[in-house]
C-alpha cells in the first residue's frame, strides 16, 4: 500500500519549514533509518529519516520549496510494483469493527509544558515513539498505540506495526478517541498599510517563531526585573591569570571569556537556589533537577539558545570550549535539537556591543533570564573615598508566579558575591 511521507515537527515551535534538498531519486529503495532528506526548520537544518521501506515513488514538494507546513505530503512511498496512486493520498487503513464502548466523562483538559520535546510526542501516557503515518492510522482505527510492540528503529511503530495490530482485532484494544473541544476563532489582526517607500522583507520561520513566542511570553508571563551593578576587577584579573596558564594549542588550550566565566557563576548560584531554576505550571512549580544553562547566540537569521548541560559540574575551560563549538554550529545551522531545546535558565549577554543596561524576555518556560551588559570602568566608594572600578550591570527577568521579589533578591546577592569572589569558583 502506498505511504505518504509527511512534512515532520523537528522542533516543538515548528509549524513549517524549508525542504532544502532531497537525498534520495524518485524510483529509489529505501529503507527504514536512510537519510531522504534535509529540513530548515526555524532554528537548524535537520536531516530526516525514513521511517518505512519501501520506493520513493513520487516527490511531491520539490527541493528548494519554503514554508512546507508540517504533516504536508512532501512525497510518496510505494512497494515494489506499484503505482502511485493519482491523488498522492493513500486510502486510510480500514478501523476494524468493535462494539460501542461506553462513554467515559471526559477530564478536564490541562494544557502540558514541553520541557525536553521530542518531535513526535506522546499520545496516551506511556512514551510512544510512531510515525506520522502509522499515528494517523492509529487514530482513525482507534487503536491504542501504547498496546503496540514497534519494530521500527528505536522501537518506532511503523505502519506495519498499525497493519498487524488491526488484524488481530479486538485483542489490540482500541480506544474510543475523545472529541476535541473547537477553539473560538481569533480575531484578524488589522492590516498595516504602509504609504511611505519601503523595501518589503519577507520573514524567515525563525523570525515569525520569534515574533510568536516573544509576543506570548510578554503577554501571558509576568515580569519584573532586579537590577544589580557587579564590580568585576578581580573576575577579570582571574580570567587572564587562566588564559596564560593555557597551552598555545593542541586538546588542553582553552581561552576564557567573561561570558564563561558568568556561565560558571551562574549555575553555581542556580544550585544553591534550586526555586529560581523552575517552570510554573497550573498544577505546580517544576524545579529542575539539573542545571542546564541556554546561552543566547545571534545568527544571521535571529537568535538561538544553545545550552549549556549540568554547567554547574563543569570546569571553566570545558564551559569554554563547550560554548565556542555551540556557536559555531549554531551559526552554520548544524545544532541537533537536544542541543538548544530544553533548558532551566537563560543568560543574554550583549556586553561585546557596549551596552551599557539591557532588560532581556523570558525564553518560555522557563522562569529567569540574566541580562549581562558591558564591563565599564565607572566612579565607585570604597572606604569613604572615590575610586575607579570596572562595572557590570545586571539584570534579572524573572516569571513572579514561580519567583518572588526577595528570592529574585538574593539571588542577585548571591550571584553579585560570587562574580566579585571568583576564586570561589575554583572551589
Amino acid at each position: 500500500m502506498a505511504t505518504n511521507i509527511l512534512m515532520p515537527a523537528l522542533s516543538p515551535t515548528m509549524t513549517e519549514g524549508n525542504l532544502a534538498r532531497w537525498l534520495k531519486k524518485e524510483g529509489e529503495r529505501i529503507k527504514a533509518g536512510d537519510v531522504i532528506a534535509e529540513i530548515e526548520t526555524d532554528k537548524a537544518t535537520m536531516e530526516v529519516e525514513a521511517v518505512d521501506e519501501g520506493i520513493l515513488g513520487k516527490i511531491v514538494v520539490p527541493a528548494g520549496t519554503q514554508a512546507v507546513k508540517v504533516n504536508d505530503v512532501i512525497a510518496v512511498l510505494v512497494e515494489a510494483g506499484e503505482a502511485v496512486p493519482a491523488s498522492g493520498d493513500p486510502a486510510p487503513a480500514p478501523a476494524p469493527a468493535a462494539a460501542p464502548a461506553p462513554a467515559a466523562p471526559a477530564p478536564a483538559a490541562v494544557a502540558p509544558v514541553a520541557l525536553n520535546p521530542q518531535p513526535l510526542p506522546p499520545s496516551g501516557g506511556d512514551r510512544v515513539f510512531v510515525s506520522p503515518l502509522a499515528r494517523r492510522m492509529a487514530q482513525q482505527a482507534g487503536l491504542d498505540l501504547t498496546r503496540v510492540k514497534g519494530s521500527g528503529p528505536n522501537g518506532r511503530i511503523v505502519k506495519a506495526d498499525v497493519e498487524a495490530a488491526l488484524s488481530r482485532g479486538p485483542a489490540a484494544a482500541p480506544v474510543a478517541a475523545a472529541a476535541a473541544p473547537v477553539a473560538a476563532p481569533k480575531p484578524a489582526a488589522a492590516p498595516v498599510v504602509v504609504t511611505a517607500p519601503h523595501t518589503a522583507v519577507p520573514n524567515s520561520t525563525m523570525r515569525k517563531v520569534i515574533a510568536r513566542r516573544l509576543s506570548e511570553s510578554k503577554a501571558t508571563i509576568p515580569h519584573f526585573y532586579v537590577t544589580m551593578d557587579i564590580e568585576i576587577d578581580a573576575l577579570l584579573k582571574l580570567r587572564a591569570d587562566l588564559n596564560a596558564r593555557s597551552p598555545k594549542d593542541g586538546p588542553g588550550a582553552y581561552k576564557l571569556s567573561v561570558n564563561d566565566l558568568v556561565i560558571k557563576a551562574t549555575a553555581a548560584t542556580l544550585r544553591r537556589f534550586p526555586a529560581c531554576n523552575a517552570t510554573w505550571t497550573e498544577d505546580a512549580i517544576l524545579q529542575y533537577h539539573d542545571v542546564d544553562i541556554s546561552v543566547a547566540v545571534s545568527i544571521p537569521e535571529g537568535l538561538i539558545t544553545p545550552i549549556v548541560r549540568g554547567a554547574d559540574k563543569k570546569g571553566l575551560a570545558a564551559i569554554s570550549n563547550e560554548m565556542k563549538d555551540l556557536a559555531a554550529r549554531a551559526k552554520s545551522g548544524k545544532l541537533k535539537p537536544e542541543e538548544f531545546q530544553g533548558g532551566g535558565f537563560s543568560i543574554s549577554n550583549m556586553g561585546m556591543y557596549g551596552v551599557s543596561d539591557f532588560s532581556a524576555i523570558i525564553n518560555p518556560p522557563q522562569a529567569g533570564i540574566l541580562a549581562v551588559s558591558a564591563g565599564l570602568q565607572k566612579p565607585v566608594v570604597k572606604d569613604g573615598a572615590l575610586a575607579i572600578a570596572t562595572v557590570m550591570t545586571c539584570t534579572l527577568s524573572v516569571d513572579h508566579r514561580v519567583i518572588d521579589g526577595a528570592l529574585a533578591a538574593e539571588f542577585m546577592q548571591a550571584l553579585k558575591r560570587t562574580i566579585e569572589d571568583p576564586l570561589s569558583l575554583m572551589l
